[in-house]
């Protein structure tokens, strides 16, 4: 049971995801947007992502792999759009993309941690992936600080985009090493 991709290729998602939310906020406040309408984009994200779900459950367990990769494509894809957004209706449209693929992403590594580890024997493989990931979004929000402080939010963006892409490729080198194998 080789988990090692799994933790890697989330952790890294974990980082791009880290790296920007905590400065997502300042972000909606140069739109000139209140807090009020920081929270209903987070509630049409969180919304967006439970009825996501209940489409995606019946199609998680032979895909997997697919819909965990698309999901960080689809994240990159939206961080890369978000600096060029300049109406609060096109961050409403993001946060339901947002909210899909976070169900793509959540859904699909919870099938992958139950498909690689043994029932009885998977409390210290997922306290290990739980370790990384948790490690790599406290890590990310540090980095993320760091780098605001030179950078500008856009670059931001850019850079969990780059992450985001990262963590794609690393699931679809897990898949290619599989298929040859």
């Amino acid at each position: 049971m080789n988990m090692k991709w799994l933790v890697r290729s989330q952790s890294m998602v974990t980082l791009a995801s880290g790296m920007i939310y905590p400065y997502y906020l300042l972000f909606l406040k140069n739109l000139g947007n209140s807090f009020s309408k920081y929270g209903l984009a987070f509630a049409v994200f969180t919304i967006s992502s439970a009825a996501a779900s209940q489409w995606l459950a019946p199609r998680l367990d032979m895909y997997a792999k697919r819909w965990l990769m698309m999901s960080s494509l689809g994240m990159a894809g939206a961080m890369i759009a978000f600096p060029w957004i300049t109406s609060y209706i096109w961050v409403l449209l993001l946060q339901v993309i947002m909210g899909l693929c976070n169900a793509m992403q959540r859904m699909s590594e919870r099938v992958l941690l139950a498909d690689y580890t043994d029932p009885g024997r998977r409390g210290k493989p997922v306290g290990n992936y739980h370790f990384w990931t948790s490690a790599a979004s406290g890590f990310a929000v540090i980095i993320g600080g760091l780098l605001i402080d030179w950078l500008t939010i856009d670059v931001l963006f850019y850079l969990s985009a780059l992450l985001y892409v990262w963590g794609s490729i690393s699931i679809w080198r897990s898949n290619d090493a599989t298929t040859r194998q």
